[in-house]
């Protein structure tokens, strides 16, 4: 496999663990740019995730064994089908969704789901303080919480995000800013030059920094034989891990 990095050209064999972090990034950045993740549904709702971050939400879900989801972004609801389904097979939990809009359409599917017994919809602003009081009202206050952000992606309202949704987190547990992957995508034809900087990524770095309560690490293999430690995603630099009460 030949690479060119500037002027700099080289070879790298092509079953190697540097040849696969390669490959899995341009695949990333390609596969994003044609929509790849728009091709899933999850028990009849589309979902519009990258299977691999499917994956590992379940696993961290599966190891917090939270008893509240808290999801800002709704759209048609599959995320929300999914860590209800998990939460069904675990005989445990609920998923709160929030968005700013849920089309009637959504609402209706979701509403109608088989699963419905386990989600509430709040529909609102995810930064507005009524809608923010209102998720506060819905948890209890012995309940662990794991909230996941995805909404609007850029740096300054997933900060905010962060800020309003952080303190409903319980130690152990995580916050998890979405979408990351932003800035690498701001030289693909989809994408926009501001995303080098205008990103989640750049928003949790700096909530981790003013936030000691809070780390800024990946989720552990649970299970791990692989050669590579690639981890093939659209969350990049995602997970924020409460380590103090």
């Amino acid at each position: 496999m030949v690479v060119e990095d500037g002027t700099d050209v080289r070879r790298v064999p092509l079953y190697s663990p540097e040849a696969f972090a390669l490959l899995s990034r341009l695949w990333v950045k390609v596969g994003w740019d044609q929509k790849y993740s728009y091709g899933f549904t999850w028990m009849g709702r589309p979902i519009i995730q990258l299977p691999e971050d499917m994956v590992r939400i379940q696993e961290a879900i599966y190891r917090v064994r939270p008893d509240v989801v808290v999801e800002t972004g709704v759209a048609h609801g599959g995320s929300l089908i999914f860590y209800a389904s998990l939460f069904k097979a675990m005989g445990r939990g609920r998923v709160i969704g929030v968005d700013i809009e849920i089309r009637p359409k959504n609402r209706s599917a979701i509403e109608g789901h088989e699963l419905s017994s386990l989600i509430s919809l709040v529909e609102g602003g995810s930064t507005d303080p009524r809608v923010v009081e209102r998720v506060s009202s819905m948890i209890q206050g012995s309940e662990r919480v794991l909230v996941i952000l995805d909404s609007n992606h850029t740096r300054d309202h997933v900060a905010a995000e962060l800020e309003a949704y952080a303190p409903f987190v319980t130690p152990g547990s995580y916050i998890v800013a979405t979408d990351g992957l932003m800035g690498d995508l701001h030289d693909v034809p989809r994408g926009k030059p501001e995303w080098r900087e205008d990103n989640a990524v750049e928003a949790a770095k700096a909530f981790a920094a003013k936030h000691p309560e809070f780390a800024l690490e990946p989720v552990p293999f649970d299970f791990n034989e692989t050669v590579s430690s690639v981890q093939v995603t659209h969350w990049p630099s995602a997970y924020l891990r409460r380590v103090k009460g």
